[in-house]
């Protein structure tokens, strides 16, 4: 498989089979992975299609008789008949093999669900099997995975096709037109109906507002006013964008030990591509060198570190650094034990220096385990004694070496 080879190994280690739910947006290769770690003989349902989905909503219970070792259920959100019938079963099976020593040798009904609305599948979840099966994320394409797979790639196509497989896979798709589709199927109107929004004109006008401030410290009150909605309504529709992995919110590194530490997230598009299409950006070059380009690459290594952490397994937690007077650290990175990691996001190759780390920094993150300043290419070098440069290409494998 040319690409999740990252998540893939994530996936492969768990060695028990187990009941999983695969979430991501549309479009970004669940359905390609599960086939691809699917044993051959794993049984799978589309509920994209219609007569399968009818089916599931007529009669549960008949659909998912089988003796394939896996049933994969693609885009289970739209049969919520389902989720009953396979918590029916496992907890059938799991009361069975408590009752009576000769079931231990069975191996439980295994079910690998994909979801891209997480608002209807969390619904369905909690309801019906919370306990029973694991979470996991996938993301549109890395950097590392795309320079993996085509290491004669312009990286500045990424600010124009995002990580959408489809977009490298078949180059004779437009981009500009594969994105308005994308924009207008999944984000306006899939997300828009499942969580109930009525002003749809104001939702996508807080899109817009949204992309504009990609990279920027939360205002919703400002943000509302200009759409013409609550700030508290923005808020809900940033939450929806956030659960459905549209959009993120990196909080503010928190301690006890500084008053003058802000306490707003900062907002993000998740996808650097999305970001700039809902931007209106439609060519590489004068994108490049206008000053959107600084934000636009701060999104595009905040949509890497969270593909590392959910992609390679990693245990980590993602924040900022600022204090009221505006000294800021683009990201901490920590691990486990509280190993921290501190990145300056930089759009250059050459002329790379070390960022300062003050008084104020030292004293409320306290030691850190490395700090590097990220780049959009060039080659990974020491800036000094305890800074590095690291191209974006190379953040992963950065980030295995310390938290491993």
């Amino acid at each position: 498989m040319w690409f999740k080879r990252d998540l893939l190994d994530s996936w492969t280690k768990q060695r028990t089979l187990s009941s999983r739910i695969l979430v991501g947006v549309r479009q970004c290769g669940k359905s390609s992975f599960l086939r691809a770690v699917a044993p051959p003989d794993a049984r799978i349902l589309e509920l994209d299609d219609l007569q399968t989905r009818e089916m599931a909503r007529r009669d549960p219970a008949l659909l998912l008789e089988s003796r394939a070792p896996i049933t994969i259920i693609d885009e289970a959100q739209y049969a919520p008949a389902l989720f009953p019938e396979i918590k029916k079963r496992i907890d059938r099976f799991r009361a069975e093999r408590a009752a009576d020593s000769a079931h231990l040798e069975r191996r439980e009904p295994v079910f690998w669900l994909s979801g891209s609305n997480r608002t209807l599948l969390d619904r369905e979840v909690k309801e019906s099997l919370a306990g029973r099966v694991s979470y996991w994320s996938l993301h549109p394409l890395s950097v590392r995975e795309l320079v993996r797979a085509f290491p004669a790639l312009n990286l500045s196509e990424i600010f124009l096709r995002g990580g959408w497989p489809e977009l490298y896979l078949d180059r004779t798709l437009s981009p500009l037109r594969f994105l308005n589709d994308y924009i207008v199927s999944f984000v306006e109107k899939d997300i828009v109906l499942s969580a109930g929004i009525q002003k749809t004109a104001a939702f996508q006008a807080f899109l817009g507002l949204l992309a504009a401030r990609t990279a920027q410290m939360a205002n919703f009150s400002e943000m509302g006013a200009q759409c013409g909605s609550e700030t508290t309504t923005v808020q809900d529709w940033f939450g929806v964008l956030e659960r459905n992995q549209i959009a993120m919110r990196l909080p503010p590194f928190a301690t006890n030990l500084s008053k003058r530490l802000v306490k707003s997230p900062k907002l993000y598009i998740l996808d650097a591509g999305l970001a700039a299409r809902l931007q209106g950006w439609s060519e590489a070059e004068p994108l490049i060198r206008s000053p959107a380009i600084g934000a636009l690459f701060e999104t595009l290594v905040l949509g890497e570190l969270a593909r590392a952490r959910d992609h390679l397994g990693l245990d980590s937690r993602l924040s900022y650094w600022r204090t009221r007077d505006g000294e800021e650290i683009d990201f901490i990175v920590e691990g486990p034990n509280q190993k921290r990691v501190a990145l300056e996001a930089k759009f250059a190759v050459q002329n790379v220096a070390a960022f300062r780390l003050s008084n104020d920094f030292t004293k409320s993150v306290g030691p850190l385990a490395a700090a590097a300043v990220v780049t959009f290419g060039g080659a990974r070098r020491q800036l000094s004694a305890w800074c590095e440069q690291i191209p974006i290409a190379e953040l992963g494998e950065f980030l295995v070496e310390i938290f491993g």
